[in-house]
């Protein structure tokens, strides 16, 4: 599995797309059998006790794209501190468990573990 992580806008989707995925290739915020899953930390946020299930339902997928949720002024609602909580934990999971991590930077993938995958897909 590829772990892709960085802010709103840094081209995480983009780069997943160099990779050979396409849009109908990826799922917004859904797990249903689409092989790319984008706004992961919107799942969580709506779900933040159900961790082990979100991560089973993971498994499978080629690429997981999340929005990085934990930098910033540190929310006044509970439940959106919750779902920041959530998602870094659920990150760090899924970071162990990936061949590769990549964070995106201003449109540049910056590699975290493992090696640049080459377009396969």
């Amino acid at each position: 599995m590829l772990l892709i992580i960085g802010g709103q806008g840094s081209g995480k989707r983009s780069f997943a797309k160099t990779l050979g995925y396409s849009d109908s290739d990826m799922a917004d915020a859904v797990l249903d059998d689409r092989p790319v899953i984008f706004h992961l930390e919107q799942i969580v946020f709506r779900s933040p006790d159900s961790l082990d299930d979100i991560l089973q339902a993971l498994e499978g997928k080629d690429v997981v794209i999340c929005n990085e949720v934990g930098s910033g002024v540190m929310p006044v609602e509970h439940w959106e501190r919750a779902g920041r909580e959530a998602t870094g934990r659920l990150c760090i999971l899924l970071a162990q468990r990936a061949d590769c991590v990549i964070r995106m930077v201003s449109g540049l993938p910056m590699v975290i573990k493992g090696e640049l995958p080459c377009a396969s897909h």
